[in-house]
Order: structure tokens, then C-alpha cells, then sequence
């Protein structure tokens, strides 16, 4: 989860094309702070951590609906959007269709936390369906936990492209030279996820796909937590960076990801 909050954070000056659309940047340049990627991240996998491993995905659903809330609430002005914000205040939330790319955002935990792919993508769909239920916004969610997965347990780069492909129907052949230039900002997951993969299979290390996703623009500080949630998982994260992560982030934020760390066998 470091990924996806260090991407967050990276790549919030960014947001909204604010950028050159160059990898030549201060890592945390000024503006450089947590948004609603990170608070909805530490949301779901605390939802995760309390379910269990093996809890019905009607628990984890009921769990994450409750969790986002809390945390939603606790930090109302981290950059929602304005349909998840309506969510947010509901006393019954219900699933409203969406296929933005909050889905795939708030996952990176459940890419962590269990021992099967099938599992993997079960968990992911139930964490991306209390909002985003339209298949695009489901999409988005598998397809990042299922990399996690896939990167953590030793796939090849090759091997994770080959699946998405083949499952997720996303075009990956393209360059992110050929992406850039026309890129703008767009908030559905078909629109973001793809280049976000497509960042990941084309840095050479952890702090290289944070420069090559904030590069691309866009919205830029959830398509680098997406791209920095699969970078962690196939590359590990320097210390310092790790650091800085925990320096940057609230001591309640915090408390999550040591939780995390533990499950993980972890210390800090």
C-alpha cells in the first residue's frame, strides 16, 4: 500500500494537467500531499483486515461500505468526487453504477492480503461494487489487485501483460510516448487503468514508474497510486521513500499501515 500513497502523494501536485508532462521532477515537489486516493486505500484494507481472510464477500462489502464511510467522513475534504461524496452522507448507500477510477485506487490491499488469485479478484470485486458497479469500474479494480498479486508471487512483466490482455480486454501495446502527448484528463477506469499498467511495464525500478505515470498527466495523482501500487509489489520500495511515507501521512492513517505491515510479517 505504500505504492498507491506514495503515487498519491507524488502525484498530486500534478492533477488536473497541472504538469509538463516530463519525468524531471522533484519527487515531492510543493503541493505535495495525501488525497482521497490514500484515505480510501487505508479505508479498504483496514475493511480487509478487520473481515479476515476467509469472510463472505457480503461481510467484506458490508465491512468496506462502513469503513469508506468512516474514513470518508473523517477526512470530507481529500478531493471526492461529487457522486461518492452523495454516497459518502447515506445512511443506506447503495451502488450507483459508476466506472471511475476510485475502484482501482482504493484496491492495492486486497492485491496483498491473500493466498489465490481467484481469491484475489473475488475480494477486489466485492471492495469495487458498493460504488462502482458498472463493469468497467470492476475492471479496473481486479485487474490492479490481480497484477499485485501476480507481481508479488514472481511473475514476469511479459506474463502479468499477456493476462491482463487476455482477461481485462485492455490494449497494452501501446507506448507511453504514443500515450502522452494526447493524454488529458480523464477519471474512468478504462481510461486510466491501462495507462497506468502500461507506466508500470515500462519503469525499470519503483521510483522510475512514479516519474513515467506522473509524465503521462491526466489525473495524475490516481493514476500514479495505481501505477505505484503495482510497482511496489514486482520492485519493493527504497527505505528512504518507505519513510518518507510514513512521515507524510497522519498517525491514524498510520496505525492502518502498521496493521498492514504486521499481517505481512513486516516491521518498521
Amino acid at each position: 500500500m505504500y505504492g498507491a500513497i506514495l503515487g498519491d502523494i507524488i502525484g498530486s501536485p500534478f492533477e488536473f494537467d497541472r504538469g509538463d508532462k516530463t519525468k524531471d521532477f522533484g519527487l515531492f515537489s510543493k503541493g505535495a500531499e495525501f488525497t482521497d486516493d490514500s484515505v480510501m486505500t487505508i479505508a479498504v484494507a483496514e475493511a480487509l483486515l478487520d473481515a479476515g481472510k476467509d469472510a463472505p464477500t457480503g461481510r467484506i462489502r458490508e465491512l468496506v461500505t462502513e469503513s469508506m464511510q468512516k474514513w470518508g467522513r473523517k477526512y470530507p475534504h481529500a478531493g471526492y468526487g461529487g457522486r461518492f461524496r452523495v454516497w459518502l452522507r447515506q445512511e443506506n448507500p447503495v451502488p450507483y453504477g459508476s466506472y471511475g477510477n476510485g475502484s482501482a485506487m482504493r484496491v492495492s490491499g486486497a492485491g496483498w492480503l491473500y493466498d489465490t488469485l481467484e481469491r484475489t479478484r473475488e475480494v477486489a470485486r466485492a471492495t469495487a461494487d458498493v460504488t462502482h458497479s458498472h463493469p468497467e469500474g470492476i475492471n479496473g479494480a481486479e485487474s490492479v489487485a490481480a497484477i499485485i498479486f501476480l507481481a508479488r508471487t514472481g511473475s514476469s512483466k511479459e506474463e502479468i501483460r499477456t493476462y491482463v490482455t487476455e482477461q481485462f480486454g485492455y490494449d497494452l501495446s501501446r507506448t507511453c510516448d504514443e500515450i502522452r502527448p494526447q493524454y488529458h484528463h480523464v477519471e474512468s477506469c478504462q481510461e486510466t487503468v491501462p495507462e497506468a499498467i502500461i507506466a508500470f511495464l515500462e519503469g525499470n525500478d519503483f521510483e522510475d514508474v512514479i516519474r513515467t505515470a506522473v509524465s503521462l498527466g491526466g489525473d495524475c495523482d490516481t493514476l500514479t497510486a495505481i501505477a505505484g501500487s503495482m510497482a511496489e509489489a514486482f520492485y519493493g520500495i527504497p527505505a528512504l521513500l518507505t519513510a518518507e511515507c510514513r512521515d507524510r501521512i497522519p498517525e491514524d492513517m498510520l496505525n492502518v499501515l502498521n496493521r498492514f505491515d504486521k499481517e505481512l510479517g513486516n516491521h518498521f
